[in-house]
């Protein structure tokens, strides 16, 4: 697995948990914010986007979106979400896949407005159109709610950062612009995790393929004991499915 399909394999995965009821949702207000954001684009020469989780794509990009790394319209005009997830730094994308999803599940615990208080502040680099990695900086924040006070359209802005100094990789933090409290989001604390032996022997053989029965057969332990280390080293590395444990197991040296 490559690093850039984490954005699909982590980020979207998780979205189709999610489910909405279309037929409550009112799309058009997505045309008004059209006008609005275009017109804060065309003031600030940020670039704009909308993004559905009902649809789990960008339903909207200010004309000046792809401008900002020189690339044209016609280029991303067709799939643009994934022509811009695959121009994100490898490392870069690996981690802003797993805070998407963290912040996702932050904030589906606020109160609606709680929710509309905060914005997720990221930058990372991506490749701009003369193949040079350029870092933005990008802010979500939620634009609106379904009927349930579930998360439905975020907004997202996107500036060239001031600071083009050479940096390790993506750094992001949830911002309550209301209150000024920062939560700094860091992956890296999931260096600290300590896997048991066992643990350790039953994620790699989930990273070589094997599924729990054959796990079970091959280390001579019943299928209830494999399940129940798989759902331990879950929550240790603060994973979803064991796609994203062997990931960050993996990028972190749990597995040498």
């Amino acid at each position: 697995m490559t690093d850039n399909n984490c954005i699909k394999e982590i980020f979207f995965k998780y979205l189709l948990q999610i489910t909405f009821d279309e037929n409550e949702l009112d799309y058009s207000l997505i045309d008004k914010h059209k006008n609005v954001l275009q017109t804060l684009s065309d003031i600030g020469n940020s670039g704009t986007g909308i993004f559905d989780l009902c649809k789990r794509e960008v339903v909207y990009y200010s004309s000046n979106f792809g401008i900002l790394l020189g690339y044209d319209s016609s280029d991303y005009k067709d799939n643009g979400q994934m022509f811009f997830a695959s121009k994100i730094h490898p490392e870069d994308a690996l981690k802003c896949s797993t805070n998407g999803v963290s912040i996702l599940k932050i904030l589906d615990k606020f109160s609606s407005t709680d929710k509309f208080s905060h914005k997720l502040i990221t930058e990372y680099r991506m490749l701009n159109s003369q193949n040079q990695y350029v870092r933005l900086i990008e802010q979500y924040q939620v634009l609106e709610l379904d009927s349930n006070g579930q998360i439905w359209l975020m907004l997202n802005i996107v500036d060239i950062s001031s600071n083009q100094e050479e940096f390790d990789e993506s750094q992001s933090q949830l911002l309550n612009f209301r209150t000024g409290e920062i939560i700094p989001l860091d992956t890296s604390s999931k260096t600290q995790v300590e896997l048991t032996k066992r643990e350790k022997e039953v994620l790699q053989l989930v990273k070589k393929g094997y599924l729990s029965k054959e796990i079970s057969d091959k280390l001579s332990i019943s299928l209830h004991t494999v399940n129940t280390h798989r759902q331990r080293f879950l929550e240790k590395l603060g994973a979803n499915n064991s796609i994203e444990a062997v990931i960050f197991a993996s990028k972190f040296g749990l597995l040498d």
